[in-house]
């Protein structure tokens, strides 16, 4: 006979709580989440209509039954799946849909998918009627533990990532680990390069224990993809209810990611934003050994554990360096157009400097990249 389901407040553990300017919302961690989304966002949303937006791949393994045991059966949008769609033509035509369809202020949005419908849709929430509610519902590991917590949303221009934004705090986050299990090996890895970033910059205990768990963490291990999300969760939760609106310490969350960004830019996105952490992370603790600010030998324990989750500590195939630097220019840390970087000084600590961040010279950040140059062929 199959068990009733025991009350949800007792079989979950409490939600991370991530404070606001205006209040808080929880982000739930558990496996099984999607299997009551539709009661779920009626408990959180409380709005008068709700539509989903959704990256259509992730739609499609909603509706199948593949992430829970119910379909979606109210109003959705989606788009095509990847970098390409976070535009904004693509934000105008999903708020045109919006408005064509009668959506009014008391309308609410659930953003479903990985970052890109995060920050898409979110930021149709944020825009939409001068700003309606949003629950943010990630599928990737990397949305989970990252992407969907802080508020942050928006799109891409040919100029840089996410430049076009808003902060937008969502009403809830549903993150179930479950989902997991649908994602292709590349998209799944890519996800830990956020985890080893939280560890190097907030907790060396948590960072030791991905070292000791990555087996368990390759292949899928619920128990552990559970702990790694919601340790990830508290983490970023603690930086960003300190500073909403990257004022100060929340800059730390940029570690690896002025250099990750601008490989994305000058690949046209064909390294992914995981992989391009990854590759980031080592790059940039390179540059901060080089200048004294972290000691020998943190980039190569970084690099140790990023290739032990299958991450690239190497580029396979040469970038244009000087583009590199040029698209490092645009980045949204910069000060009068000189180049920041959010540096780490020890594990599980960051460099407080100027704001968190601090300028390179540009023959130490050439040299820095060099350390993440392909492997020379016999």
């Amino acid at each position: 006979m199959v068990e009733p389901e025991t009350n949800r407040a007792r079989a979950e553990p409490a939600p991370v709580v991530v404070a606001h300017a205006l209040g808080s919302y929880p982000v739930l961690v558990a496996p099984g989440l999607l299997g009551q989304l539709e009661a779920l966002v009626a408990e959180h949303l409380g709005a008068s209509r709700v539509v989903l937006i959704a990256d259509a791949a992730v739609y499609g393994l909603l509706q199948a039954g593949r992430l829970g045991r119910a379909p979606w059966t109210g109003s959705a949008l989606t788009f095509p799946p990847g970098e390409a769609s976070k535009t904004r033509e693509r934000w105008a035509g999903l708020t045109d849909l919006l408005l064509a369809q009668g959506y009014g202020r008391d309308s609410g949005i659930v953003a479903l998918g990985g970052g890109v419908a995060g920050d898409l849709a979110g930021f149709v929430a944020a825009t939409y009627m001068r700003g309606i509610p949003c629950i943010q519902v990630p599928t990737s590991l990397l949305a989970m533990l990252d992407a969907s917590v802080g508020g942050k949303t928006g799109v891409d221009t040919p100029e840089g990532k996410n430049l076009i934004g808003a902060f937008h705090p969502p009403v809830a986050v549903l993150a179930d680990p479950r989902a997991l299990a649908t994602l292709p090996e590349r998209d799944f890895r890519g996800g830990m390069a956020e985890a080893v970033k939280h560890g190097l910059i907030a907790d060396a205990e948590y960072f030791g224990w991905m070292e000791r768990e990555a087996k368990a963490l390759l292949r899928r291990d619920e128990a552990a993809l559970t702990h790694l999300v919601r340790r990830s969760v508290e983490l970023k939760a603690e930086v960003v209810s300190g500073d909403e609106r990257e004022g100060g310490r929340r800059a730390i969350l940029n570690a690896g990611h002025t250099v990750a960004h601008a490989l994305e830019q000058v690949s046209a996105y064909a390294i992914p934003h995981g992989e391009a952490v990854a590759l980031g992370l080592v790059a940039e603790c390179a540059l901060a050994e080089a200048l004294g600010v972290a000691p020998s030998g943190l980039g190569t324990r970084v690099a140790g554990l990023l290739g032990r989750l299958g991450l690239p500590v190497r580029l396979a195939a040469p970038l244009d360096e000087r583009a590199l630097v040029r698209a490092m220019a645009a980045d949204k840390k910069n000060r009068g157009a000189r180049v920041r970087f959010a540096f780490v000084r020890a594990l599980g600590s960051m460099d407080p400097a100027d704001g968190w961040t601090r300028e390179a010279p540009e023959v130490a950040v050439r040299q820095a990249l060099g350390t993440i140059a392909p492997t020379p062929t016999a």
